[in-house]
């Protein structure tokens, strides 16, 4: 009995530490990205930009996949995979090991806030070589349907106390690009408090 006692706090131990080591590895990151962004600004690298704010959103998705999370348990077991460099995996309700993919943690924030799965396309295009590299000549975010351009309109309209339209042009979110990082990023921190809290669910 005691020895599982000593196993359990340990283990208690262990997971608090995997915790930080997991929330500074975030920070460090947006630190780092909220640099490279204003650099990029200053150098109107505007593509490059947009690819930054999909990184922070990277790092939302899966702290508030992670908050959503009710077994402690298996969020810990993610934040343990994800320090030693492997890919999400968790058990299912039949008991098979399956990934946990982009695609579910994306899905999960989109539900929760409405917004989030025509951001994080929108980023990733600028990730992977597309012809929206080419929005000097031909304007990307005309080329998303009207549905995602609704959305990140209502978002940017709701956050940025803006009055864009869904047939606005990709030049009138550049002058927002600082604002929009500032709020992702903001609400990172926010996130990851509460992880560092072992709350449950993302207010």
């Amino acid at each position: 009995m005691l020895a599982g006692l000593r196993f359990a706090e340990q283990g208690g131990i262990m997971s608090e530490n995997n915790t930080k080591t997991f929330v500074q590895t975030i920070r460090n990151r947006s630190i780092e990205n909220r640099k490279s962004i204003n650099l990029l600004l200053i150098n109107n690298l505007i593509g490059n930009s947009f690819s930054i704010i999909r990184q922070e959103l990277d790092s939302m998705i899966r702290v508030i996949y992670l908050l959503n999370l009710i077994d402690l348990h298996e969020r810990d077991e993610l934040i343990s995979q994800t320090l030693n460099g492997e890919k999400w995996r968790l058990k299912n309700e039949n008991g098979k090991t399956v990934n946990i993919t982009e695609k579910d943690m994306v899905e999960l924030a989109n539900s929760l806030y409405g917004w989030t799965k025509s951001v994080y396309k929108f980023g990733c295009a600028f990730i992977h070589l597309s012809d929206f590299h080419n929005y000097l000549v031909s304007d990307p975010f005309l080329k998303l349907n009207l549905e995602e351009r609704k959305d990140i309109v209502k978002h940017v309209n709701n956050y940025h106390m803006t009055s864009l339209t869904p047939e606005c042009s990709i030049q009138d979110l550049f002058p927002l690009i600082n604002s929009i990082f500032d709020k992702v990023s903001g609400n990172l921190e926010c996130y990851l408090e509460s992880l560092e809290k072992n709350k449950i669910g993302a207010d």
